[in-house]
């Protein structure tokens, strides 16, 4: 008989029992080392946590931008902050430049100071993705640590850059839209902005934009496509440009210049529109008149001279297509100062435009408006505006005689019909005159490279010398062709502007508005006119084709 059996049936279940109990506070114990081993690594983990950290308040949220058809320009996307208690950082150096291989736009020499500080808390860079943050948290650095936050974020990149404008860190808006209607955007988030531009036209302006800046080794140029009866801009492309999803406002500041709204140039012969539409309006010129273009012109001051001087008598319409200095100067002296203010005025040439940016140029003009000025004015020497006021402007000469502030928001339904701040500038028969003398420039003046085979195109080149040191300087110009099509019932106004363009041996050398900028107005026309719905029409017989 053996010890178990001598001690009865229940020393059995005694001993059971005690196993039982003695695992158990085993159990415990193991239980109560491992909680302690959890609660010191999750102290390792996150070393921020033993003092208080500064929480990231997500930013406002902003409503998302669209262009005029729904598609998406600017919307808000979560993201992670990073940031790091420096005390449990081993190797700052070391651990900046391989933040600096994930991160490039992260400065890894301050990312070092900042790390080397001893804070128990310190920001390292916002705005990471969850890609990034995933290849953060691979380097198996206890320090650091990630907040949630909130970013801006464009689809487009560089599509529409001026026009977006940015936002700061604080998703605040900065420059462009996001700084205009800022209070918009954040005050209804559930309610999208609805831009004027029409993304298809914005690419087909940029690209050809961008193809005359390289082919001319250009500075920078500027483009506008207009609605000539509602003002409101499909396009509108400033270049060179920046991405704000990466500059974030950083880029140079001729990249964030907007040539197009804050640029403001003398534009040229394109001024001459004006000349001969407030000449026309006035009563005291007719198609049918012309003016002694056989000399120049001289004056108090200054002798004007023609480019391609034709030393003749020429009708208006010869001085239009033939882009006379001296015809134009002759027709507004005969206007006279107060009329051709007034009429600019009208035109919306002497203020800046009213237009929803914070980044508008205001227009330079005579101190005093003496006869020289007069003369000079007429074929845009001596006054300065920006590309969008031009735009505007001639399309009140198109349109039927009706001036309408440019705007960056779509109008709809009544708002379309009837914008505010809208006014006549010029009379429907003299709107009727200029559209055929702006068809004439494009079949048989200096515009011939402007033509886009099935549409009627009209338009009016423009070549200015720049300013240098106070004088003009031949070589640095601004070229221009602004253009309105369907020339019978005008749908839009192009406009394409180029800073310093330079002579190549396709144009002979020349660099001027109808070299360069108008070939650029031509295949935008050709690209947008079938996105728009404009059929094209080939001649039958009567006119010529383009």
């Amino acid at each position: 008989m053996n010890a178990l059996e001598r001690a009865g049936p229940g020393a059995l279940e005694r001993m059971r029992t005690r196993l039982i109990a003695g695992a158990a506070l085993f159990a415990l114990g193991f239980a109560g080392i491992g909680a302690r081993l959890v609660d010191v690594g999750l102290a390792r983990a996150e070393p921020a946590a033993a003092a208080p950290r500064p929480a990231l308040a997500p930013g406002p949220q902003r409503a998302d931008i669209v262009d005029r058809n729904g598609a998406l320009m600017a919307t808000t996307a979560p993201s992670h902050a990073l940031y790091a208690d420096t005390r449990a950082i081993a190797d700052p150096e070391t651990t900046a430049m391989r933040l600096a291989l994930l991160l490039p736009d992260l400065d890894a020499g301050a990312a070092a100071r900042k790390l080397a500080s001893g804070k128990s808390f310190v920001w390292l860079r916002r705005g990471l993705t969850p890609r990034q943050v995933h290849a953060v948290n691979r380097l198996g650095e206890p320090g650091l640590g990630f907040l949630p936050a909130e970013r801006r974020l464009y689809p487009g990149a560089g599509l529409a850059a001026h026009v977006l404008g940015f936002t700061g860190i604080d998703n605040v808006g900065l420059a462009g839209v996001e700084a205009r209607f800022d209070t918009r955007l954040r005050a209804d988030p559930a309610a999208p902005l609805a831009l004027s531009l029409d993304l298809r036209f914005q690419h087909a302006v940029r690209e050809e934009l961008a193809r005359a800046v390289a082919r001319f080794s250009a500075k920078g140029a500027a483009a506008v496509v207009l609605d000539a009866n509602t003002a409101e801009l499909a396009a509108m492309v400033s270049l060179p440009g920046f991405d704000p999803n990466l500059a974030r406002g950083a880029a140079g500041a001729d990249a964030r210049f907007n040539r197009a709204a804050l640029g403001i140039f003398e534009m040229g012969s394109t001024f001459k529109a004006f000349t001969v539409a407030m000449a026309l309006d006035s009563g005291g010129v007719t198609l049918a008149d012309g003016y002694d273009a056989s000399e120049p012109l001289r004056l108090r001051g200054a002798v004007i001279h023609d480019y391609h001087a034709e030393n003749r008598w020429l009708s208006v319409p010869e001085i239009f297509m033939h882009s006379s200095n001296i015809g134009a100067a002759k027709m507004a002296l005969a206007l006279g100062a107060e009329a051709q203010r007034d009429y600019l005025d009208r035109l919306g040439l002497l203020a800046p435009a009213p237009l929803e940016l914070p980044e508008v140029g205001a227009p330079l003009r005579p101190p005093r408006w003496r006869e020289v000025n007069v003369a000079t004015v007429s074929f845009g020497h001596g006054i300065a505006v920006s590309p969008v006021q031009l735009a505007a402007g001639i399309a009140a000469l198109v349109n039927g005689g009706v001036w309408r502030p440019p705007t960056l928001l779509a109008r709809r339904g009544a708002e379309a019909a009837a914008a505010p701040g809208e006014r006549r500038a010029i009379s429907a028969r003299a709107s009727r005159q200029m559209r055929q003398l702006f068809r004439l420039v494009v079949q048989r003046g200096t515009g011939r490279k402007a033509g886009a085979e099935g549409w009627r195109v009209g338009g009016k080149t423009g070549t200015a010398e720049k300013l240098t040191n106070g004088r003009y300087d031949p070589d640095r110009l601004v070229s221009s062709f602004v253009a309105a099509f369907p020339m019978d019932s005008p749908r839009y106004v192009v406009l394409v502007v180029i800073d310093e363009p330079k002579g190549i041996a396709e144009t002979h050398g020349y660099a001027t508005g109808g070299w360069t900028a108008a070939p650029a107005v031509g295949r935008i026309v050709a690209r947008i006119a079938p996105m728009a719905g404009i059929a094209p029409k080939f001649p039958t017989g009567g006119e010529p084709a383009d």
